[in-house]
């Protein structure tokens, strides 16, 4: 199908590609894998609801956030009461340009958060940048870009022996081998989940930085003016100075819900509050749909319907985008499909791993004891990077959970527990050989992993026994991480294997040959 020559040209790029990005995919990949239970860890991450401040039409919600910010009334948002958040939330932009949230029992001084919990964000951060502010999600679009790169030369450099190759995995002391049989099985069975993914995240990373660049070069400076009407609610209302009295959140929630029964609200956006001009945005989700998310526009004082974009009532232009979102989140199919991507997002992880363990076993010096400067340092970056980071995304959860229990500030220590534990992690692996490192480690991440259960339920126990909305996003991830440590602790035992019983002239031999 190929001459020799090409298919050598394909394999380096493939090589270089996945090693430029592998680690990065990973992040990627297994936080992302976690965020398929976003809304689950949002409701495990806060304390416990014991009582509920009543507010029946976010009135009084509205009306503490203008009292005691009075600086919001122009911008600002409630997020409504949903099964793994039963407590409704109000949003705002502070006056250094951040988003703040509060309950109507914080708002009016009856009750204290002690450092807003972050986890669900954070792992979606790691996700979609790194970790790293700023850069980190034009990074990640570049990577991407790679991603794409890597698949498309991976799939042509496996198709002489697609077939023959494909269920084959041939587990013995010939280690490159059996890697690359795990890598390319997980590969091809997986690869339309992989194609999606290189698509839409190059699209969800990028698209500012591609809208800028055809705005300058294609559209003469136009294209910024327009990208309200073709991506957002398309409303522009200027203040009249005119007041005029405001629907309730949940009224103005009735009247969306007019276009659309089964809408379900997770966001309401107000624009120029108390003005005749005064108007909101419904978000929400549409079930059934392949792009669940989408909004409509409603009249804040009048409740007429201005706008509408949701599930089969949406225009070219959002449709493509929230066919994007749909496939990249996975929201499109409820829990079963989220588990499904949870997998699949785990299995993605697996193969960044696995490319680069053939990386280094194919650099191998067979015939001595002692590898290359490279291939050391390869070695030790990935064990760190991989294993650090699960260490890391455990730490933080318990860290969440000691915080609630003894009041300290719940959004510092989960910061600080997965940072540190994550560069801890990657010292450790420079510091050790990385044949120990490469059990030490996975087993310490399966360990932290198989703690947050148990610190979990040590901590809230009877809230679990008791059952409600805590209880079933409590049950979602302590089973989550309780499956994460199962598959840490079976990478690190195959690892020892390795490291004991596996060929000796390699970065994973405890003793070299004599």
């Amino acid at each position: 199908m190929f001459k020799a020559a090409t298919l050598r040209v394909f394999l380096t790029l493939h090589t270089w590609t996945g090693i430029c990005a592998g680690l990065a995919l990973f992040v990627a990949f297994y936080a992302g894998a976690i965020t398929m239970f976003h809304g689950e860890l949002h409701g495990w991450e806060k304390r416990p609801t014991t009582q509920i401040v009543q507010d029946d039409d976010g009135t009084a919600l509205v009306a503490a956030l203008h009292a005691k910010y009075p600086e919001a009334r122009n911008n600002f948002a409630i997020q409504p009461a949903t099964d793994e958040s039963p407590t409704p939330y109000a949003w705002w932009i502070d006056k250094s340009g951040q988003w703040q949230h509060a309950s109507l029992a914080e708002l009016r001084g009856e009750a204290h958060d002690d450092g807003a919990s972050v986890i669900s964000e954070l792992v979606n951060e790691l996700h979609y940048t790194l970790g790293i502010p700023g850069v980190g999600i034009y990074l990640m679009g570049i990577v991407s870009m790679l991603y794409g790169v890597a698949l498309i030369s991976g799939v042509i450099i496996h198709l002489p022996t697609l077939m023959k190759d494909l269920f084959a995995l041939r587990v013995g002391k010939n280690l490159k081998r059996m890697w690359q049989d795990a890598h390319n099985v997980v590969g091809i069975l997986s690869l339309p989940f992989h194609v999606i993914f290189a698509v839409t995240g190059t699209v969800l990373c990028l698209s500012l930085v591609i809208m800028a660049t055809f705005n300058t070069l294609a559209y003469n400076g136009k294209l910024a003016a327009e990208t309200n009407r073709v991506m957002g609610h398309g409303v522009v209302r200027k203040p009249t100075g005119e007041a005029a009295p405001m629907l309730s959140p949940m009224q103005l929630v009735e009247h969306a819900r007019t276009v659309q029964r089964d809408f379900v609200p997770v966001w309401i956006a107000f624009e120029n509050y108390g003005d005749r001009a005064a108007f909101v945005e419904v978000r929400g989700e549409t079930p059934g749909a392949l792009g669940t998310y989408g909004g409509i526009t409603v009249d804040a004082s009048t409740g007429e319907i201005l706008t509408v974009q949701v599930g089969g009532q949406r225009d070219a232009n959002h449709a493509l985008l929230a066919g994007v979102y749909g496939l990249h989140f996975g929201s499109y199919g409820g829990f079963a499909v989220r588990v499904l991507y949870f997998v699949l997002g785990l299995m993605g992880a697996l193969l960044f791993y696995s490319g680069n363990l053939l990386w280094i076993e194919s650099r191998r010096k067979r015939q001595q004891a002692h590898q290359t400067g490279p291939v050391r340092f390869m070695a030790r970056l990935t064990v760190g990077v991989c294993f650090g980071l699960a260490a890391g995304i455990a730490a933080a959860l318990i860290a969440n959970q000691i915080a609630i229990a003894v009041g300290g500030n719940i959004g510092l220590s989960e910061r600080v527990a997965c940072f540190g534990t994550w560069l801890a992690c990657f010292i450790w692996a420079f510091v050790r050989s990385p044949a120990r490192a490469s059990f030490e480690l996975p087993y310490f991440a399966a360990a932290l992993s198989l703690a947050v259960p148990v610190v979990n339920i040590a901590l809230r126990g009877g809230t679990i026994a008791a059952g409600g909305h805590d209880a079933s996003a409590f049950i979602v991830i302590d089973v989550m991480s309780a499956a994460l440590a199962a598959g840490l602790y079976a990478l690190g035992r195959a690892a020892r294997r390795r490291a004991r019983d596996g060929q000796p002239n390699s970065v994973w031999a405890l003793r070299p040959a004599t």
